[in-house]
């Protein structure tokens, strides 16, 4: 192979004027021959790299796919996707047959592979941290179990000229090693490979199980609630950490496939407080029912702390717009007269935010709602015996979540589960109340009853909710485009680029990473392109339209279709929400 550097003639075909083309055309066929090629390009013009765009043969029947090419040093990685076959990856059946199986295995083999290309700094893999979920850089195939790796590659070049040498040792050595350590049975440890899709499956059948058991969530004993930090999602370590145990008035056993008889908290339908001093656990439980809605990687510690998949957090969210929803069962009037049975604003308050994201995540489908205190709108959520006689009535628009709680759960089938350490009027209203101690739980129902029973001398202001107008969404407002081409990206989990649109997601939770807000952007895209979204049908059968071009054996290929690169597939809920951020989005009622 030539240096790079030393002088070279052009080596493609030429057309009738005498320039050399550059490459050979994408084709589907797979070549063979890439070293060769490589060879053939060293020290040639750095867009030549871009003939090389389709599926190429390696060693031991490995094929390499350059899906994307790269037109320059400083521009975004070439896309590549390595593929072995079924039969070389020799997973037997029984670890692919189902989408859960599929995922839980790709989501191994993609942590694995991380590990052989953690010293590659050329190489970019999307391993995602402590979550398992549908992910683009790596699928496992419905019908035969093949694996299929997909990453970004910095294809070298300095002096915008093709270092044919370093691109040989990425693409035909490095490749193909890490298809061979990380992606085969023959290569990995099977008892951790069946360790890792047992644990999964477990989590998704406890999570199946929770409807029969009349739960929306359950955390099992053992588990390991707390975090590192804010900012590390990894479990806590230290002697100080203390792991879950459940009351024994609201323990609950359940059998799963792998795990067999598992005892955890059972946390029931209706509505459930969570009391206790501050900095006792209360928040880390519910973080963990927010975030139990997916499967977590063993040794996470929450494994078998899960909720149900329809389960959304609320908080309020100063200065987010707002397009006719229907708030009134919370804000009756406005200064201005502004309609709340049809409400709009571009910039809304605490108050306002939290009650236009409650009724959108019940037109979503929100099973259970979580809300906790301390990113909660105060005035929104209580209003005393003392304030009442300060503030008549007829002079406050707000009436607070308090008094119509149980409405939703009775009326609506939807649960909440709040966060409550300043308020005892939620007291009278929940069917249980657990109260965290020293992150140690305790059912404290009865006692909370018996203060309940204790006139305060506050009057309820409502004592039902009314439910929700179902909304129509005009696609031609949901437009990716940005100077006529789709622009989809993600800027870490606070905003997602849409279009000619930053959307705002710093109070969407829970969200995992930048490929799952990727993923939310793609999502939104697909309900226009796939026709889903349009005026004449309501923003939930939309929905309901898209979660059935998830449902097939391959979640991530319809996503795919709209962009191959690094995409978490995601929940309608957070597609949702970012739709209802979308500035500008305009609704058919």
């Amino acid at each position: 192979m030539r240096r790079h550097g030393r002088p070279t003639r052009p080596t493609g075909p030429s057309d009738r004027a005498g320039r050399t083309r550059q490459g050979p055309e994408r084709t589907d066929r797979v070549r063979q021959g890439l070293d060769r090629e490589l060879e053939q390009l060293d020290g040639a013009s750095y867009s030549r790299y871009r003939g090389l765009t389709g599926p190429w043969e390696l060693p031991g029947g490995v094929v390499l796919e350059i899906v994307r090419g790269q037109a320059d040093p400083y521009a975004p990685p070439a896309r590549v996707a390595v593929r072995v076959p079924g039969e070389q990856a020799g997973f037997p059946r029984e670890l692919w047959d189902s989408a859960v199986r599929r995922r839980a295995l790709a989501g191994y083999l993609v942590r694995q592979a991380a590990r052989e290309v953690d010293a590659e700094r050329d190489l970019h893999l999307d391993a995602g941290g402590q979550e398992v979920l549908d992910r683009n850089s790596c699928t496992v195939d419905a019908g035969d179990g093949s694996v299929t790796l997909r990453l970004g590659v910095a294809l070298p070049g300095p002096h915008r000229r093709i270092d044919g040498r370093a691109a040989w040792r990425l693409l035909c050595q490095v490749l193909p090693r890490v298809a061979e350590r990380a992606l085969c049975l023959a290569a990995l440890d099977a008892g951790r490979v069946r360790e890792f899709v047992a644990a999964v499956e477990d989590s998704a059948a406890l999570r199946a199980a929770l409807p029969g058991l009349g739960l929306v969530g359950f955390v099992a004993d053992g588990s390991l609630l707390a975090r590192r930090t804010g900012a590390d999602d990894r479990p806590a370590r230290g002697e100080g950490v203390v792991k879950f145990r459940s009351p024994e008035e609201l323990r609950v056993t359940v059998e799963l496939p792998h795990a067999g008889a598992v005892s955890g908290m059972g946390v029931p339908e209706g509505v459930t407080l969570i009391v206790g001093g501050g900095f006792h656990g209360k928040s880390t439980l519910l973080r963990a029912l927010e975030t139990g809605v997916w499967d977590h990687a063993p040794g996470d510690g929450r494994e078998l702390a899960v909720s149900l998949p329809d389960t959304v957090k609320i908080r309020a969210e100063d200065g987010r717009p707002v397009e006719r929803v229907d708030v009134h069962a919370f804000v009756s009037h406005l200064p201005g007269g502004a309609d709340t049975a049809d409400f709009s604003t571009p910039n809304a308050s605490g108050s306002t935010s939290q009650a236009a994201s409650l009724c959108e995540a019940v037109e979503s489908g929100a099973q259970v709602l979580l809300i906790d205190e301390d990113t909660a709108a105060t005035n929104l959520m209580i209003r005393d015996a003392r304030m009442q006689a300060l503030v008549a009535k007829e002079r406050e628009p707000l009436t607070p979540l308090v008094d119509s709680v149980r409405s939703l759960h009775r009326d609506h089938g939807v649960s909440t589960v709040l966060v409550m350490g300043g308020s005892g009027d939620y007291l009278e209203v929940a069917d249980r109340v657990v109260m965290m101690d020293a992150y140690r739980p305790y059912d404290v129902s009865e006692r909370a009853r018996e203060i309940a029973a204790v006139p305060t001398g506050r009057r309820a202001e409502a004592d039902s909710f009314p439910g929700v107008v179902a909304r129509r969404v005009d696609p031609a407002s949901v437009d990716s485009t940005a100077k006529g081409r789709s622009r989809v990206r993600s800027r870490g989990t606070d905003y997602l680029v849409f279009g000619e649109h930053d959307i705002d997601l710093r109070c969407v939770e829970p969200l995992a990473d930048a490929s799952h807000v990727t993923g939310i952007g793609l999502a939104l895209e697909l309900l226009v392109r796939h026709g889903h979204l349009t005026r004449d049908r309501t923003l939930a059968e939309a929905l309901d339209l898209l979660d059935a071009d998830f449902a097939g054996a391959d979640p991530v290929a319809a996503l795919r279709t709209v962009h191959d690169d690094d995409f978490a597939v995601p929940r309608r809920h957070e597609i949702a929400a970012a739709l209802n951020r979308l500035r500008g989005v305009r609704v058919v009622r």
